[in-house]
């Protein structure tokens, strides 16, 4: 039995061994000309993302899945980080992180400063 036979793997060539490309065809610019590139912002824009000057400074995260032992963090970028497992801690963190809105430093206003 015979193996079929394969089609050659290599491109036809030219009868002396070169092998020609087809030339492309200059192509003509259709509608007006684009002083930059696509995408490219041609004016300096204001960041449209700037708001009213206010940012977040504390976090409340609170996961309690169906059946599950619930569990909360409480962040604050004055240096606060606590952490609480369990239904009846859970509840009290989330106190504690309410009352620390009234007493955290980046919050309120502090004595004796002068404002900027």
């Amino acid at each position: 039995m015979t193996a079929p036979s394969r089609p050659p793997l290599k491109s036809i060539t030219s009868p002396n061994g070169m092998q020609h490309a087809d030339r492309a065809t200059p192509r003509t610019a259709v509608g007006e000309s684009k002083g930059v590139a696509e995408g490219v912002p041609i004016a300096v824009c204001l960041d449209p993302q700037t708001g009213d000057g206010r940012y977040p400074v504390a976090w409340l995260h609170i996961c309690a899945p169906r059946g599950a032992v619930p569990t909360a963090t409480s962040k604050c970028l004055c240096g606060r980080d606590r952490s609480a497992v369990g239904k009846a801690r859970v509840l009290a963190l989330i106190t504690d992180h309410e009352a620390h809105r009234d007493e955290c430093p980046l919050r309120t206003p502090q004595k004796g400063r002068t404002a900027a």
